[in-house]
């Protein structure tokens, strides 16, 4: 082993969130806890829970991880109910503060409900300050409050047609799971930007962000809620469950986001029908074509660039290594860190293989590049470790444009591909022998098995084409000046 070790979480996309509810079963608070725990890669801020008992709603709402609060027996004794619901959380609006944490619930004149929400709203501030010079009072900066306060000034009757009149003011990116006293309502963005599956337990409803939360309680997948679409699952009076579908917004082509593919869904989850793990090995499989060179190992940039770094390998013939090795086990530093401690990379999560580097030429694959601070570092790594050369293949394009819909990007100009004029220029930085990226077209062979079609394009792509699926509002009506979100009164957590 090098003695060199490193901390590479620092120049990454931040996921989104993740949303999981059941109705109808007796254990629907631990088995919410169940699906979030496999949902925790989508967010590690915080995570919430709510339940229904019939007469009354419960809440735990925490900062940290799901295995930090929702394994508890007492906290879990706190939820009871046959229906529950809950979120693990990245902030991608507003702080990250306990009152951001979602579910976010009130009570209506239809009763209570409780809402959360993977996504973006790109018409969020907007309407937040339409309904707040009309009188209406936010106690938070999540743009889920938002739909909350549309759903209680919709003059519809039931709670679901109030829910779906709210959703047809909203614009941006959203799966949504919502929970009445007697629904459990889930619904996707016209654009379907955002994945959100339907499950079966015993003949109990499921929604969730990804396939993998289905796995681990046993649940069964039925199928995608598709975009546009509204399910509302209900329990009627003999205890039976109805699953109503609705779609009440103007038809239009699924446009999955790329990076649910590239990295953000978890290896073993299926989106849109396909295999995440499947499309990233593909994705590594086109690069070696498009960008093969000679050298004797293939190493992973752990972890999300193993199934890329995998095909890469099986295509080329090049024999694949573990040269960068993880600790899983180290969580934040021990030690509160001075700036000559930092200087070392003292959160010991990655270091060196050097019995797999030392004297050979070496291609470093990885899922993608942001702003290549962690690049160089790697690199480096890399070198100290004794490597000859070091080669690195990227297993998605440059990315140029920044994200609205859920994704935590930099601004445009400390994007890595808007620094320099050119690869050779952006390979110079790194330190690296050699760079590139997989191009837009090989992108769309691994994942749909067809190449981008600009005119109608099958993915949403905005981050590398700049072609976003849906009106930014917020942004282009904002003053450059103005900040990004409302200011609030920061609390001690």
């Amino acid at each position: 082993m090098s003695g060199l070790q490193l901390e590479l979480d620092g120049d990454t996309l931040r996921e989104e969130c993740g949303v999981f509810g059941i109705l109808g079963h007796d254990d629907a608070a631990a088995l919410t806890a169940l699906g979030l725990h496999a949902l925790q890669h989508r967010g590690q801020e915080a995570a919430g829970i709510v339940s229904f008992d019939g007469t009354q709603f419960h809440s735990e709402r925490h900062m940290g991880l799901v295995g930090d609060h929702f394994t508890d027996a007492g906290t879990l004794g706190r939820l009871p109910g046959h229906m529950a619901m809950g979120h693990v959380r990245y902030s991608t609006t507003g702080e990250t503060v306990l009152r951001n944490v979602q579910p976010l619930f009130a009570e209506l004149e239809v009763g209570g409900i409780a809402i959360a929400h993977n996504g973006n709203l790109t018409n969020g501030l907007a309407l937040r300050k339409r309904l707040i010079s009309q009188g209406a009072i936010c106690q938070s900066t999540s743009d889920t409050e938002v739909v909350l306060h549309l759903i209680a000034r919709s003059q519809r009757t039931g709670s679901a047609e109030r829910f779906i009149d709210a959703l047809g003011a909203i614009e941006g990116a959203y799966a949504m799971v919502a929970v009445t006293r007697t629904k459990l309502i889930g619904a996707r963005d016209p654009n379907g930007i955002r994945p959100l599956v339907l499950g079966d337990l015993d003949g109990k409803p499921i929604f969730a962000s990804e396939t993998c939360a289905l796995d681990i309680i046993g649940a069964s997948f039925v199928r995608d809620v598709e975009n546009g679409e509204v399910i509302v699952c209900e329990i009627q009076k003999d205890g039976s469950i109805s699953i109503e579908s609705y779609k009440p917004f103007k038809a239009k082509r699924e446009r999955v986001c790329l990076f649910e593919y590239v990295y953000f869904a978890r290896p073993d989850s299926v989106v849109a029908g396909r295999s995440i793990y499947t499309a990233r090995k593909k994705m590594g499989i086109n690069l070696a074509k498009e960008a093969l060179v000679e050298a004797d190992v293939v190493v992973p940039v752990p972890d999300g660039g193993t199934p890329a770094a995998l095909g890469y390998a099986q295509q080329s013939g090049i024999p694949f290594e573990y040269g960068i090795i993880r600790n899983h086990y180290v969580g934040r530093t021990f030690i509160e860190p001075t700036q000559s401690i930092r200087a070392l990379g003292v959160k010991l999560k990655h270091s060196a293989n050097r019995a797999e580097i030392a004297g050979k030429r070496v291609i470093l694959v990885d899922d993608s590049i942001v702003r290549g601070t962690t690049s160089l570092k790697i690199v480096q790594m890399i070198r100290d470790a004794g490597a000859k050369e070091v080669h690195i293949r990227v297993a998605s394009p440059m990315i140029f444009h920044s994200d609205y819909y859920g994704i935590d990007t930099p601004d445009p100009e400390k994007l890595l591909a808007n620094q320099y004029k050119s690869l050779e220029d952006m390979c110079a930085y790194i330190g690296a022998d050699s760079l590139a990226f997989l191009s837009i077209d090989g992108l769309y062979m691994a994942v749909g098995g067809e190449k981008r079609d600009p005119k109608a394009p099958q993915f949403t792509d905005h981050y590398f084409t700049g072609d976003y699926p849906t009106p930014l509002t917020d942004l282009k009506g904002r003053d450059k000046n103005e900040p990004k979100k409302i200011s609030m009164l920061r609390e001690a957590v």
